[in-house]
């Protein structure tokens, strides 16, 4: 079978798992374009490219829905616009790329584990200057990385124990589907350009991006959110560690 072909299909897969947490897939992209020998002059604008599209549709999916904390997410996503900009303007060699961006998966998966009375988290004030440096936070890491923000972003919440895991699952996807359009800029302005056939692979990680919210919107516990948020981030930061 056509590599081309086989990098959808996994791309697909990945997307539905990364869906039925709130999250677009970024590090799962990586991960897979590494595995096909990418060269990194591309993986991080197709990374993003991918994650507009998924945390677009998930955008979409949840417009309305209960749950959906629009004031923290505003304090979070303004601050980490401009951040996300800066961010993709940077471009980190390979070796240190790959050990910061597992080094604080790696953290932020070890958060989501030992994290449990979140499980049960309600929703309180946040004052504005705390939220905005998380959220910047997570929009420069979101712009280094191209992972689009939500995987830092999550895991923070999570453990300051401003929210509980499904309701930090349903800010993610505006919050991604931001960051990575101004990511994306940075990044395209710094020279990076998309993978050649990235518009098939855009169609895997749309459809992956559909089966996963349908799965994550009825199925998926307080409990449930958090170990696979927890699982995909530990998978990636090995991924990326062990390159």
């Amino acid at each position: 079978m056509d590599q081309t072909l086989i990098v959808t299909a996994v791309i697909a897969c990945v997307s539905v798992l990364y869906a039925t947490a709130g999250q677009a897939g970024g590090t799962a992209f990586l991960a897979v374009m590494a595995f096909a020998s990418f060269p990194a002059v591309e993986m991080r604008a197709t990374a993003l490219f991918l994650n507009i599209l998924a945390a677009g549709y998930a955008t979409w999916q949840a417009r309305g829905r209960l749950g959906l904390d629009r004031k923290l997410l505003l304090q979070v996503s303004v601050p980490s616009l401009l951040a996300a900009f800066v961010g993709g303007l940077v471009v980190l060699g390979g070796h240190v790329y790959f050990v910061l961006t597992g080094v604080l998966l790696s953290i932020a998966a070890a958060v989501m584990i030992f994290k449990r009375a979140s499980d049960d988290t309600q929703v309180r004030a946040v004052e504005s200057l705390p939220a905005g440096l998380v959220g910047a936070g997570a929009g420069l890491m979101s712009g280094l990385t191209g992972v689009g923000g939500g995987v830092f972003l999550t895991p923070m919440l999570v453990g300051l124990g401003w929210t509980s895991p499904r309701r930090a699952a349903a800010l993610t996807p505006p919050f991604i589907l931001c960051n990575s359009v101004l990511g994306f800029a940075g990044v395209f302005i710094a020279g990076q350009r998309l993978a050649p056939s990235s518009a098939l692979y855009a169609s895997g990680a749309l459809t992956g991006a559909v089966v996963g919210t349908f799965i994550g919107h009825r199925w998926m516990s307080e409990r449930a959110t958090r170990y696979v948020l927890a699982l995909i981030m530990l998978a990636a930061s090995l991924r990326l560690l062990t390159r």
